[in-house]
């Protein structure tokens, strides 16, 4: 349960952190008209990147922590139906 709740929170992470520097909700900050410096430095293209660049590190930890989570209840479900299976008598 506590995997699920993590690979959802590093896909919503990643997801916003990739596409919001790039949306106009970006360009609408209340610090950057606070902090006229602030403003230059996130309207920056290198900025936006490297935000969105770990917004694709966090989609790619969900992928892989979705796989790890999907591997083991494949094993788990062989391992059980091993075990579960009738004793031949010989």
């Amino acid at each position: 349960m506590i995997r699920l709740l993590l690979i959802i929170f590093f896909l919503e992470v990643g997801l916003v952190l990739a596409v919001a520097p790039w949306s106009a909700y970006w360009e609408r900050n209340y610090f950057a008209g606070v902090i006229p410096i602030l403003d230059a430095v996130i309207t920056n293209a290198f900025f936006r990147g490297a935000v969105s660049g770990l917004g694709l590190v966090n989609l790619a930890a969900a992928i892989a922590e979705l796989r790890s989570l999907l591997s083991a209840r494949r094993t788990h479900r062989q391992v059980v139906s091993i075990h579960q299976s009738p004793v031949i008598e010989e």
